[in-house]
């Protein structure tokens, strides 16, 4: 199966020394169980957290670790890594499998995961400087909206019983029920001396949040 990953070249503007290291970028273990993208991804990923990290520290010196924390998940995350991956058609040039070892066009998440082990691969074929210029080119609508940044009902909770209590508020997991696909996640949380807040999400992440907000509302913060 070819693919003229040449033409992707022609795109990013950067002309790959070994091109293998691209080809392997772009391909998803369905198509190679053994030379596939998966530890480019990983290495993309910690690369794409570095740079974003120095970017935001240069624009928002004086930005509260919380504050940064909040743009840095927004701007590394599986969403943001897939439409900066369809900015440049990164689906075209993905290696990818199905079930009946025919071409099928790559789901989100190998979209994604493939943006992320483009960086790792041009990190290693052409250094820190490349990929930084690389991401910071694509990346930089994102960045522009990351000005504006409401901090989420988690974070609210942590700073003010850190600064009232110097205590991190307490989460716990209650239970976890519902289809594998559809699952309803309990948990509760309390700050020092309060009474448990219990709130249910789709997720761990949600409830938590879910959790945050009964407990704020309690505190009319």
């Amino acid at each position: 199966m070819k693919i003229n990953h040449n033409l992707l070249e022609k795109k990013i503007n950067i002309e790959f020394k070994d091109k293998n290291k691209l080809v392997k970028s772009l391909t998803h273990k369905s198509f190679n169980s053994k030379e596939n993208n998966e530890k480019l991804e990983f290495l993309g990923d910690r690369v794409l957290g570095l740079v974003i990290s120095k970017k935001l520290l240069d624009l928002y010196p004086k930005e509260k670790e919380g504050v940064l924390d909040k743009k840095f998940a927004s701007l590394v995350n599986k969403n943001t890594c897939l439409q900066i991956a369809k900015k440049i058609n990164l689906d075209k040039f993905i290696l990818t499998l199905n079930s009946e070892k025919a071409k099928t066009p790559p789901q989100d998440k190998v979209i994604s995961d493939s943006c992320e082990a483009l960086i790792g691969a041009i990190y290693l074929d052409r250094g820190f400087n490349v990929v930084e210029k690389f991401i910071l080119d694509l990346w930089k609508e994102e960045i522009s909206k990351s000005k504006v940044t409401l901090i989420d009902a988690k974070t609210q909770l942590q700073e003010f019983s850190l600064k009232k209590y110097k205590k991190l508020p307490e989460y716990k997991m209650i239970s976890n029920t519902g289809p594998r696909h559809k699952p309803i996640i309990k948990v509760s949380v309390k700050i020092h001396n309060s009474k448990n807040f219990i709130a249910e999400g789709s997720s761990k992440k949600i409830a938590e949040q879910n959790a945050a907000i009964k407990c704020l509302n309690s505190l009319d913060l």
